[in-house]
């Protein structure tokens, strides 16, 4: 299983904004996809966090826009996991198009683990540590040659 995770995306007309290009929230709501996504595929998801009665919940986030991004592209959102301690987790997001390998946006979001019935902050529990591990310093998400797909 792979620490890099890509998920392929058709830029629809709902994505657009009166500029003609994908509108900047859109981009936040593809980072809760890809994330969400990704946490699937590494087998603690949501479904998951509702038994632990715990979750990872988004606290901040670090956004750059750099290239427009048009109706009908295809991108590919790619996101891994950079890093881990008791009471963060931080997780990075390139989205680029494989047609010219343009990197359009990139990101970053820290997570906190909290208890979902009182919202409080938790410690992260090593049901997470274990299954949320960073990406190893040897690989190079923005090597592009390589694509990700489950």
């Amino acid at each position: 299983m792979s620490a890099i995770f890509d998920l392929n995306l058709t830029v629809k007309p709902e994505h657009i904004d009166v500029l003609g290009h994908v509108n900047n929230v859109v981009y936040v709501q593809w980072m809760q996809d890809v994330a969400t996504a990704h946490i699937d595929q590494l087998g603690l998801g949501i479904q998951q966090y509702l038994e632990l009665k715990h979750a990872m919940v988004a606290v901040e986030h670090h956004v750059q826009y750099r290239k427009a991004v048009l109706l009908d592209d295809q991108i590919v959102l790619r996101t891994w996991l950079s890093d881990i301690n008791s009471m963060y987790l931080f997780r990075q997001y390139v989205f680029y198009r494989p047609a010219d390998q343009a990197v359009l946006f990139m990101g970053q979001t820290k997570w906190a683990c909290v208890e979902i019935e009182t919202g409080r902050p938790k410690r992260i529990s090593p049901t997470f540590s274990q299954a949320y591990q960073p990406l190893n310093d040897q690989i190079n998400p923005l090597d592009f040659s390589h694509s990700y797909m489950v």
